[in-house]
């Protein structure tokens, strides 16, 4: 798990290192191990937080110059269920719109030059992820967990690029 954690945050600071001088945005997943859902086989998981890094980076491109987010992410249950399937050789994730939307817990820190303007944590779900338009398409990985965070993102932290806007 500490190798997973080594390249999650390396992977965070390369894109950091590629995206803008003016604004920054960095992810940290406390102990991703204990998170209530996300996949079981190692290169998966590490899939999983590696995309969720790249979209808060993505997203976070729109803050204006001087300005840094801080994301902790305390726990995930991604959307739907996985279902073990030996003869694929990946597990399946089923999506019924019961009991099974996205959820995260973090917290965040926005900061302007060095002094913190807004705080807190938050605690995201979407109980309707089925019953919506979604701005990704259906091959797009974490589709309905990337539409939850930028939901949050645009009513906490301020408009998303202009090309994830709906």
């Amino acid at each position: 798990m500490k190798s997973l954690m080594h390249k999650v945050a390396l992977a965070g600071l390369l894109a950091l290192a590629a995206g803008s001088a003016g604004a920054a945005v960095s992810v940290t997943y406390i102990k991703p191990d204990k998170f209530i859902d996300l996949p079981f086989v190692p290169w998966e998981r590490e899939d999983t937080l590696k995309q969720l890094t790249e979209h808060f980076n993505r997203i976070g491109s729109a803050l204006p110059p001087g300005q840094d987010l801080r994301i902790e992410v305390l726990d995930i249950d991604l959307a739907g269920r996985e279902i073990p399937n030996a003869r694929a050789g990946r597990d399946l994730r089923i999506l019924r719109g019961q009991a099974d939307w996205p959820r995260m817990d973090l917290r965040y820190s926005l900061e302007q030059n060095g002094q913190v303007i807004k705080s807190g944590e938050a605690k995201l779900s979407d109980m309707n992820y089925l019953n919506h338009a979604n701005r990704y398409f259906d091959s797009e990985p974490l589709r309905y967990e990337k539409a939850m965070i930028d939901d949050w993102y645009e009513k906490t932290i301020g408009p998303l690029p202009e090309r994830s806007r709906r």
